[in-house]
């Protein structure tokens, strides 16, 4: 059994000796570990410092290609590399990495395909008020979209299983966290959380420029999930919205026209045919949005057979790890 622990890396020269430092170089269930390091077109000498501290792999970017795709740019390097289960921890020393063992322990135990690292999010002094409250709503929202019982969506801090690597496609650039969990949920896949320990904050958040920024960019994210992977269930309670409208205005209108002919009464029909015409054509996204979906579930499964064939699902394939 080998496990991979990978950490995306974008100029972090400066606290990537201190993350590694936390990293365990055993654990208890797999013969061997390594460490994979996603050199996101760093500036700096993070993949210098990456291998003077006994890192065994690195994947570089040539550009800063950003967080998602550094994500997946980890999974397939260490897929390649043979490894049965694959954690996923930050450069900036956020999370413990004493508690690797609490993320892998129920995937060898077969009690889960993904494990999520809960952070103590009320305790966490370096989070502000309002940024406490966005992570609870974005994790609300999260188990909303993919069913499942995720406490810490927003977390960084996972593990999966190799199955599970094989079946993740992340679409946002913005950030991997919120669309796996949602993917993996509409996969069936086994998820998890356990509690976690975080370290004290080394540097600001790259992802938390600004509270606005950050709220702008989790909506959206959010709303695209949604939309990629509950298309029928968004546009039809949108469409309901204005069909439910339309159809009081309607209701309205014919209330006043059979009791004094509907005079100065006309603006309700306005109102209403255009709420009836909106909810139809949100209905109707709605079922194009429903077989596309559908489209994207069989894409899945032959990219997911297509993965077998190239990685193998357990044989030990060390291919070479070329710079992307």
């Amino acid at each position: 059994m080998k496990l991979i622990i990978q950490i995306p890396c974008l100029n972090e020269s400066e606290t990537l000796a201190i993350a590694l430092a936390e990293l365990p170089r055993e654990v208890e269930g797999f013969d061997s570990v390594e460490w994979l390091i996603i050199d996101d077109g760093s500036t700096d000498d993070t993949a210098e410092v990456a291998r003077q501290n006994g890192v065994h792999h690195v994947v570089r970017h040539p550009v800063n290609r950003g967080l998602a795709v550094g994500f997946m740019s980890g999974l397939d390097a260490c897929l390649k590399l043979g490894a049965d289960v694959i954690v996923n921890t930050d450069a900036d020393n956020q999370y413990c990495g004493a508690d690797i063992p609490k993320l892998t322990a129920p995937i060898l135990a077969q009690q889960a395909d993904i494990v999520i690292g809960a952070r103590p999010i009320e305790q966490t002094e370096h989070f502000s008020w309002v940024k406490k409250k966005l992570q609870r709503l974005g994790s609300w929202a999260v188990r909303v979209a993919s069913k499942t019982d995720v406490a810490d969506a927003p977390s960084g801090f996972r593990a999966m299983s190799r199955e599970a690597a094989m079946r993740l496609n992340v679409f946002n650039a913005y950030t991997y966290t919120l669309e796996t969990i949602i993917q993996a949920g509409q996969s069936n896949l086994r998820i998890i959380s356990v509690p976690i320990r975080t370290n004290g904050d080394l540097r600001p958040s790259r992802l938390v420029k600004s509270i606005s920024s950050y709220v702008q960019r989790s909506l959206v994210t959010i709303l695209r999930v949604f939309v990629i992977y509950r298309p029928l269930a968004l546009f039809f309670y949108a469409g309901s919205v204005f069909l439910l409208a339309g159809a009081v205005a309607g209701v309205r209108f014919l209330y006043f026209y059979f009791d004094n002919g509907g005079e100065g009464h006309v603006q309700s029909v306005i109102f209403a045919s255009l709420c009836l015409t909106l909810g139809m054509l949100f209905s109707m996204m709605g079922l194009i949005g429903d077989l596309i979906a559908t489209n994207r579930k069989l894409l899945e499964r032959i990219d997911v057979r297509l993965r077998h064939l190239e990685f193998g699902s357990s044989d030990r394939n060390h291919a070479n790890i070329k710079n992307g």
